[in-house]
């Protein structure tokens, strides 16, 4: 995964969305024809936009890709969690007051959300020693 975390538009969020949902059926990847067909079909996508997205989030580094004949087949290159982690991160890189931020995060936390951030602390403590 890259270092920085892209910013994904709605159809690459989608994009994303499904080969994460079809990795454990598809663990070899899923061709453009594979993802174009398990999208919402009222989009009413071409072949060509969907492969320009897969495209640009190989260039992202989001995905990888493997030849398979004249057709790529593509897998995400990390998970949701890895992802989501990486744009918390970058986030939090982008202001001057990273304290504030988390304390305007936090004031909207439910309480399932503070104890899983809890839990979520006590195991980081314990790898660190």
């Amino acid at each position: 995964m890259p270092t920085s975390a892209p910013r994904l538009g709605d159809l690459e969020r989608s994009v994303m969305e499904q080969l994460w949902d079809s990795a454990g059926r598809r663990p070899d990847g899923a061709s453009v024809r594979d993802v174009l067909e398990a999208l919402p079909g009222e989009r009413g996508l071409a072949y060509t936009t969907v492969m320009t997205v897969l495209d640009r989030l190989s260039k992202k580094g989001l995905v990888t890709r493997e030849r398979d004949g004249r057709a790529w087949r593509y897998t995400p290159a990390g998970t949701r969690e890895t992802l989501t982690a990486e744009t918390m991160r970058a986030s939090l890189d982008d202001v001057t007051d990273r304290r504030a931020a988390l304390l305007h995060f936090l004031d909207g936390a439910t309480s399932e959300e503070l104890d899983d951030l809890r839990a979520a602390l006590s195991e980081v403590e314990q790898r660190r020693g």
